[in-house]
């Protein structure tokens, strides 16, 4: 039986439903992330050892995003955002806007955004849809560097009070196309209530699938409208 639409309900996203769209995920088998190492790219000693690499990374990626389109999953999720009638809160692992564009709103991109730009002194962020480099300076404070606005490994995640009061507050907690490999957002499974209704949704079970009270395996193409029109009642 699919569960009233005034539910509490909050949905986690990962790489991998951000796959299918043509967008590889995070790390691939070899441990390379688009053929660097994460210690390379991905940290703020990376940044600090050598920035223009960094810049230069990210750079690709944000023009890389402009090629890629919203699929089946993300414009569902965003369906759903719009049936729903009680509370609901879809957070993303994704640094990729395909979920903003398919018109999701109710939104946190815990691992911030790849077209967003920090401030290294006032802390502003902006809009940055365009290339990076040592010489860009913030439009707020006029006096710094940005750098992406992007949670890299040893930082702390974006939202985590909000994310966590939702989770626990929650009456169904949905993890698509997340590998279980990075936290918290991998332990947000076990934040949740009693009681409540879990379900991982997949293409292979991920490392926590053991904690989910029901897991479904197969492209997020598939899965995830199949789950929408089962929860909207058909």
């Amino acid at each position: 039986m699919a569960p009233s639409t005034h539910g509490n309900l909050v949905l986690l996203t990962g790489a991998g439903i951000s796959a299918e769209s043509g967008l590889r995920t995070f790390r691939d088998a070899d441990g390379l992330w688009e053929n660097h190492r994460v210690e390379e790219v991905a940290t703020p000693e990376a940044f600090r050892r050598d920035p223009a690499l960094v810049y230069r990374f990210y750079n690709e990626r944000r023009r890389s995003l402009a090629t890629v389109q919203p699929n089946a999953a993300h414009r569902a999720l965003a369906r759903l955002e719009r049936a729903w009638q009680g509370p609901f809160l879809l957070v993303t692992q994704n640094v990729d806007d395909l979920h903003d564009r398919a018109g999701s709103r109710q939104l946190l991109h815990m691992h911030g955004e790849l077209l967003k730009g920090r401030c290294l002194a006032c802390g502003a962020v902006q809009a940055w849809p365009g290339d990076m480099d040592q010489d860009s300076r913030c439009p707020t404070c006029q006096r710094a560097p940005v750098r992406p606005h992007i949670v890299w490994f040893g930082e702390l995640p974006l939202d985590m009070d909000r994310i966590y009061d939702a989770v626990e507050r929650c009456d169904v907690f949905v993890a698509i196309g997340t590998s279980g490999h990075v936290y918290p957002a991998a332990g947000l499974v076990q934040a949740v209530a009693p009681g409540t209704r879990t379900l991982e949704l997949n293409l292979e079970p991920s490392l926590v699938a053991s904690a989910f009270g029901e897991a479904r395996t197969g492209r997020a193409t598939d899965l995830v409208p199949a789950f929408v029109d089962e929860l909207l009642g058909g």
